[in-house]
């Protein structure tokens, strides 16, 4: 057995303490080999302006994914951001600008809009979304571009539900979108279905699946449990960049009454850094009031409606230039539009 051993070993091409192949750092070769091999196998990925909770499972539209600003800024810029393009982003849309001249409104003073709004208590909450949204696609070997999709979910009295995705852009009615469906960018027409899916009936009360509260407090404790994990979780206020990205994700799961935008805007008015910036028509052609947060190279805009403080949009803007991927200062990263 010891004769057959021997003989084994030597012919073995790849002995276990060859110079080549040791466990050891791999050699310049291997290492450009490996991420040229990584680079291949990357999938595009998009950047969403409300980024994916963790724990949660991801949906089937855009929206960036959640998390601590600079820590979506660092995702974003370091790991999907990836590659060397310094192509333009394709087809961007510009950031929504401020009327000029316009009379900035104190988030106190739409506090009393939305109570008054509140009191005949319509329109009531209704689970479900209607969303249009537009958000940065990248890719190693592709210029980085903005998608436009309109998302639509309706739950049943059975508590199925139906999700339709489509390609379009009304800012360009009946001209062609640009898709990445099935990770290939490709123009189709206007109202292109990328997905039909039917959802059997299903229950949670976790947030944001489950009844979000009417009242400011009771709000404020559902958002908190949106945007932190469960084993995360602190008693720490809620800061604006969570906020925002807490009621990204509540609004793509509920269409919001009239009570719950009050208590919403209650939150926002009490919103460290979060100041009123004056009047501005929104991507549907909505007139709104614009507030502004600046944090970490980027610029969150939120627009309610002028007299009832339902939020109709939220817009994240680089405001730094990111010159070796493509990225400008006034690059929108992403934008999302909510309809009844």
């Amino acid at each position: 057995m010891a004769d057959e051993l021997e003989l084994l070993r030597r012919a073995d091409p790849v002995p276990a303490d060859g110079p080549d192949f040791g466990e050891g750092p791999l050699d310049r070769r291997a290492e450009e080999r490996l991420q040229r091999l990584l680079r291949e196998d990357r999938p595009r990925r998009r950047l969403r302006l409300f980024p994916v909770l963790p724990g949660r499972t991801p949906r089937t539209r855009p929206a960036w994914g959640i998390a601590a600003i600079t820590v979506v800024l660092a995702i974003a810029v370091n790991s999907v951001l990836g590659g060397s393009s310094t192509q333009r982003a394709v087809a961007a849309p510009r950031p929504l600008t401020v009327h000029v001249p316009s009379t900035p409104v104190p988030l106190k003073e739409m506090v009393a809009l939305a109570d008054a709004a509140a009191s005949g208590g319509s329109p009531g909450l209704r689970k479900g979304t209607h969303v249009q949204s537009w958000s940065l696609g990248m890719s190693d070997d592709k210029p980085p571009v903005t998608v436009p999709e309109e998302r639509v979910v309706r739950w049943r009295a059975d508590s199925s539900h139906t999700e339709l995705v489509v390609a379009t852009d009304p800012r360009r009615p009946g001209r062609p979108v640009l898709t990445d469906e099935g990770d290939d960018r490709q123009e189709v027409e206007d109202g292109h279905v990328i997905s039909r899916t039917t959802y059997p009936p299903m229950w949670s009360d976790a947030p944001p699946e489950g009844t979000p509260p009417h009242t400011a407090a009771g709000l404020r404790a559902y958002l908190t449990e949106v945007v932190r994990p469960q084993v995360d979780r602190s008693t720490a206020p809620l800061s604006t960049t969570e906020l925002f990205d807490a009621v990204g994700e509540l609004l793509d799961h509920w269409t919001l009454g009239a009570r719950e935008s009050a208590a919403l805007v209650r939150l926002f008015a009490k919103a460290e850094g979060l100041r009123p910036a004056g009047q501005v028509t929104d991507r549907l052609g909505r007139p709104g009031r614009a507030y502004v947060y600046d944090a970490d190279g980027i610029r969150r805009m939120l627009i309610l409606e002028p007299r009832t403080g339902a939020v109709l949009g939220m817009e994240a803007t680089f405001t730094k230039d990111v010159p070796e991927y493509g990225v400008q200062a006034g690059d929108v990263m992403g934008y999302s539009a909510w309809m009844r």
